[in-house]
């Protein structure tokens, strides 16, 4: 009869096996594919200011990435890419878009922010107002409002007073965001946009758009990238087809020459790679080749965690030791080497991250995650698991952990 340990051991695998078989479909699935891999369109635009306009911000350079995720989004088109690079520069990757011309036309078409007569008569536009001229505030019924500040009070003025009782609509490109009504004839460069009943949220997105269009800004071409979608997948393909098969060779390696440590370290790394497939997917993160490649090393770095352990316990167990104890002192001893480890490629992989950009910084996230489920899977698992085994007095022979009779010294 199999003992309690055993049951609970082969319970918990089997359950972790078919959620693992369940969901492996929806998983892969849902997995968001790269421009390296999906095949797209890449450009890296330079952010110059407009004749007679300030220096490029850190600020105004992230307004201005976040105008052009809006405008992809409002056109339905792909599911962008957007980073900021440097003190000035931007990169779109948009994966699986095959009308280029079409995007490109998009994406170069300048922010249009423009205030309209209820006729469609354009009273100003956003080269009327001043950097980050929309702001939030709350008025004295604790209700959320904008402020706007313009260049030239006297035009707000001439503006105004002919729209006195009428709406001046908001719009940005040819989105119309807002229809405040004009009250009064204002006599200065700022106004407050009343938001009536509308949430602070709601608020916050309108200052927010207003702000997009008053950026002094405009994006030069500087570098642009095709990938066909064919190309793409013949590089998943065979990237995917290595990634397996090198994975499956590493596993009957360590069955082989590890026997039961060997077998748990197996479940573990496949555990390892259903999970970290899961973490990429709920952050939503794009997969490319560099992060494959962070993939496939962090398998690596499971693999030889599990060997570092199997080898501290096959030399407590040549020492003489029990099993439990080999277990306890093997494990013991290797957490500290393997956590070493760990930490220094965490370190590593968060400078990468820092200092990188585009598709090293996909990498190094990549490595950063890989070894945080790693550390839960390939340390504290494998421990949990291996120790039902020996707990089971059912693997107390040393041939189950590699070791021969004749390697065990006496005491």
């Amino acid at each position: 009869m199999f003992g309690k340990r055993i049951v609970a051991f082969l319970a918990i695998v089997v359950v972790a096996f078919a959620v693992m078989a369940g969901t492996s479909p929806w998983l892969l699935k849902g997995v968001k594919l790269g421009l390296d891999l999906k095949g797209g369109f890449e450009v890296l635009y330079e952010a110059v200011p407009y004749e007679g306009g300030v220096a490029v911000t850190p600020e105004s350079l992230k307004q201005t990435a976040n105008s052009l995720q809006k405008r992809v989004d409002a056109s339905g088109l792909v599911e962008p890419e957007i980073t900021t690079e440097g003190a000035n520069r931007i990169r779109v990757k948009l994966p699986g878009v095959e009308n280029e011309e079409e995007v490109r036309n998009l994406l170069a078409k300048p922010i249009n922010l423009t205030f309209r007569a209820p006729d469609g008569e354009i009273m100003l536009t956003g080269t009327d107002f001043v950097e980050n001229a929309a702001g939030l505030e709350f008025n004295e019924l604790n209700r959320p409002v904008v402020t706007i500040k313009l260049k030239n009070a006297k035009k707000f003025e001439e503006v105004t007073s002919k729209l006195v009782g009428q709406t001046m609509s908001i719009y940005l490109d040819e989105q119309e965001i807002s229809s405040p009504r004009v009250n009064q004839v204002i006599a200065s460069d700022s106004a407050v946009i009343e938001m009536g009943n509308s949430s602070t949220q709601e608020a916050r997105e309108l200052r927010d758009l207003i702000n997009m269009g008053s950026l002094p800004l405009k994006l030069e071409e500087k570098y642009t990238n095709s990938i066909g979608a064919k190309l793409g997948m013949e590089s998943l393909k065979d990237t995917v087809t290595a990634g397996i098969l090198g994975s499956v060779i590493v596993l009957v390696f360590m069955i082989i020459i590890f026997r039961l440590p060997g077998f748990v370290a197996a479940i573990t790394i496949i555990t390892y790679a259903w999970l970290l497939i899961l973490v990429q997917n709920l952050m939503n993160a794009t997969l490319t080749l560099p992060g494959i490649a962070a993939f496939v090393l962090g398998v690596g770095m499971a693999v030889d965690a599990n060997i570092i352990t199997a080898e501290r316990i096959k030399e407590e167990i040549r020492s003489g030791k029990s099993m439990l104890s080999s277990l306890k002192a093997g494990s013991k001893s290797s957490f500290r080497t393997i956590m070493d480890a760990n930490i220094t490629g965490i370190i590593s992989s968060a400078v990468l991250y820092f200092i990188g950009d585009g598709a090293i910084k996909g990498f190094a996230l990549t490595m950063i995650f890989s070894i945080l489920v790693s550390i839960v899977t390939n340390i504290y698992f494998a421990r949990f698991l291996l120790d039902m085994l020996v707990r089971s007095n059912r693997f107390m022979k040393p041939g189950y952990y590699g070791v021969k009779e004749s390697e065990i010294r006496e005491l």
